[in-house]
């Protein structure tokens, strides 16, 4: 609408676009619309964060599979690529807050999408859990001041009893942090996080750089399995799969740039090139990282390598100072990283409860007019995540439960887009006439498709496996207890469902179309 015969600013333009496509799906604008292309990018980056996951979890895969586990890296990016072309053809279609949630109802059952939206959102509140335990790993090892329960021996550990009653501590500053945060706003959010990928870029491009000039092997180290097989029924393969369980948990979460579409200008064509970048420059630089401090560390069969991992390459081959410097850029990403997962969440809860499919649904999905944020979706996956994160203190073995669990609660939601998507190209109803010129496949759509739904189906038995390798073989409440836990959220899930359908309808009480 013109002013006196003016023309409206290009950004207010493109503003008033895109809430109008909005309107077209049935909802108004109510989020800020302040993201641009970088914002897109870094929320999905953020979200997988190198310096976290391999940070975090290097030690895990080495220890399992030893240097030849960085073949799980390139394996598990094809299955995620192929998974995240599918979420660019669902982005470019469906630009609206929820992400999985939101492309599942598109395309699937409204069952389906209840379930992918619950699951994923159970799941990023024990994702934010993990990832804020991973303080414990970085922080004492800067500074042992940050080692407030426990002593000398729990620095850098969470497999201690004092190290894992620490990581708890450490967690729930960080997690009451992110809670601020998202509560302020998504300009605030997207500052801090773009400044954080910045950082995390930049720290992890010079750490290669650095540990380059130290290199004293050459890259046949990548097949050497350090008698890893040993113990496995399956001899090196029970082992590589095992270990393809630290890839698998730092590739997921890059679906955060279409959670984010109602926030971000032409999301239609932004959010699904994030995703796709996302993913592959998480590729690139994080196998990069391993390859190069592999080559470059003293000791290639160093025990500390199974215990600390990444901290201890670092600090061992570039010294104390040096490594601190870049322990710190990881302190740094782990920050924004839980800052994204949970803001992921609360767009979910938000769509949620804008279509009904909540309880006390008018309070979940209403937008401070201050923030512009849903402030209630905030306070509640903080204090969830907090509850998750007490229910583990003091245990060090629940960690890794956590994590696996985290990444079982993505994976299942994945596959509630990908495979209702690839029954639609088998029916010849996907891509639609009306697809339009945004992100789309081609002739390769049915053959990525069917390779994404093949690879999800193949890590979710992988993941649920109740292996004594992972969880240990003196308790089995451990060894099932992904697994368990997994079943018990479907479970409740079903029961929410069938409790809340009758009553599926949006907060205005109009009749939602699924």
């Amino acid at each position: 609408m013109a002013v006196h015969g003016e023309s409206l600013p290009v950004n207010h333009q493109r503003d008033d676009s895109d809430s109008a496509d909005l309107a077209g799906f049935g909802y108004k604008q109510q989020l800020e619309r302040s993201l641009g292309s970088f914002s897109s990018f870094a929320s999905g980056f953020s979200y997988i964060s190198i310096m976290t996951g391999v940070f975090q979890l290097f030690f895990f895969g080495f220890g399992s599979g030893g240097p030849a586990f960085i073949w799980t890296w390139p394996l598990v990016f094809l299955g995620q690529l192929a998974v995240a072309f599918c979420f660019a053809e669902m982005a470019g279609q469906y630009p609206l807050a929820g992400s999985v949630y939101q492309w599942s109802k598109q395309i699937a059952r409204p069952v389906t999408s209840w379930f992918a939206g619950w699951i994923m959102v159970i799941g990023a509140v024990v994702t934010a859990a993990a990832v804020a335990v991973a303080y414990q790993i970085i922080l004492p090892q800067v500074w042992s001041g940050f080692q407030i329960v426990g002593g000398a021996a729990d620095i850098g550990a969470t497999s201690t009893p004092g190290g894992a009653k620490n990581a708890i501590v450490l967690a729930l500053g960080l997690v009451v942090f992110t809670t601020i945060i998202n509560i302020v706003g998504v300009r605030v959010m997207a500052k801090i996080n773009n400044f954080g990928v910045t950082v995390e870029l930049g720290g992890i491009i010079l750490l290669i750089i650095a540990l380059a000039v130290h290199i004293k092997r050459g890259p046949q180290v990548v097949l050497q399995t350090s008698g890893a097989g040993a113990g496995h029924s399956a001899g090196y393969l029970g082992a590589f799969l095992v270990a393809s369980l630290m890839s698998a948990y730092v590739f997921y979460g890059f679906d955060t740039a279409g959670s984010l579409a109602e926030e971000t200008v032409e999301p239609r064509r932004h959010a699904p090139r994030a995703i796709i970048r996302a993913i592959t420059a998480a590729f690139i630089v994080g196998g990069l990282l391993m390859l190069v401090g592999m080559m470059a560390v003293g000791d290639i069969h160093a025990k500390e390598l199974s215990v600390s991992g990444m901290p201890y390459l670092l600090k061992s081959t570039l010294g104390n100072t040096l490594g601190d410097v870049f322990l710190v850029c990881s302190a740094i990403a782990i920050t924004v990283c839980c800052l994204a997962v949970q803001t992921a969440a609360i767009r979910m809860i938000f769509a949620m409860a804008r279509d009904g499919r909540l309880p006390f649904g008018a309070s979940f999905s209403r937008v401070s007019a201050r923030s512009k944020t849903p402030i209630v979706p905030a306070l509640v996956t903080g204090v969830l995540t907090i509850v998750v994160l007490l229910i583990n203190i003091g245990n060090q073995r629940a960690f890794f439960v956590l994590t696996s669990t985290a990444i079982i609660l993505f994976y299942i939601p994945y596959l509630m887009v990908t495979g209702p998507m690839l029954l639609r190209r088998l029916r010849g109803a996907w891509p639609g006439p009306g697809h339009g010129p945004y992100f789309r496949m081609g002739r390769f759509g049915l053959v990525v498709n069917a390779f994404a739904v093949l690879y999800g189906v193949a890590m979710v038995v992988n993941l649920l496996w109740p292996r004594g390798a992972v969880y240990g073989t003196d308790h089995w409440y451990y060894q099932w207890g992904a697994l368990l836990t997994s079943v018990l959220i479907v479970v409740v899930g079903g029961v929410m469902l069938a409790v809340r359908r009758r009553a599926w309808t949006r907060p205005d009480d109009s009749e939602v179309v699924s």
